[in-house]
């Protein structure tokens, strides 16, 4: 979790370079590359300012020239990770079908770097952040949402992306994959609706297709983001 934020504002208000005194030996994206390294490696509690400053080689105190505390340090990693998005694939279609391709690289990203979701929000979004808010209201183009209503859908749909992406994390933590889960739920309800006592869950399992559970997690991902995605643009023009 992102530590308590000090006196000095944002890191993101800061200049990365002070306009006096000799040249950093070290970058932001340089300390923040380290950072995602040792986390996609062994999570995110091994980023301290003692480990990562010992793999950029330098000394703890020093990186308290670059970063004031652990906080600021997790929020240059989420950012700079948050920049390996390609919005190649939203360029061009419907609304629903440019969401749909950042949804799949933000899904993607997750499961690339798993720690990014022990990292609380931050009020103040880095670069990167503020990039993917941008390209998601671009794939808004077309619909009738007013601004308000956009910035909300964004939030909507970030939110929707990183739940779904954190499910299957912890599903795949817990050493099982959608599929099995799927399967494993599906026998256990059966199992419940059996005596007769819901009646309304046994009328809903009994029409659920019989392919369901044989769905891959990219499927299973499109069909649910396919609908949140209905729901966020119900109010605007197709």
């Amino acid at each position: 979790m992102t530590e308590g934020k000090p006196h000095g504002g944002s890191i993101w208000t800061r200049p990365e370079r002070a306009p006096r005194g000799p040249v950093p030996e070290h970058s932001r994206a340089k300390i923040a590359a380290v950072g995602i390294l040792i986390a996609d490696a062994d999570g995110l509690d091994a980023v301290t300012m003692r480990s990562v400053a010992a793999a950029v080689g330098t000394g703890p105190a020093s990186l308290y020239r670059y970063v004031v505390n652990r906080g600021e340090l997790l929020e240059l990693m989420a950012d700079q990770a948050r920049g390996e998005l390609d919005y190649t694939a939203a360029a061009d279609g419907s609304p629903t079908a440019r969401l749909l391709a950042i949804a799949r690289e933000g899904r993607a990203l997750y499961l690339r770097h798993p720690w990014l979701l022990d990292i609380q929000a931050v009020p103040v979004p880095g670069p990167n952040a503020v990039t993917f808010i941008e390209h998601t209201l671009a794939a808004l183009d077309g619909t009738d949402l007013p601004g308000p209503a956009r910035l909300e859908a964004v939030a909507l749909f970030s939110g929707a992306v990183r739940l779904i992406a954190q499910t299957a994390i912890e599903q795949s933590r817990a050493g099982r994959d959608a599929i099995q889960w799927q399967a494993e739920l599906a026998a256990y309800l059966t199992g419940i609706v059996s005596a007769g006592q819901y009646p309304r869950l046994a009328a809903a399992l009994a029409e659920a297709p019989t392919s369901v559970g044989s769905r891959s997690q990219e499927e299973v991902f499109d069909s649910a983001m396919t609908k949140i995605l209905a729901g966020l643009l119900s109010s605007s023009t197709p």
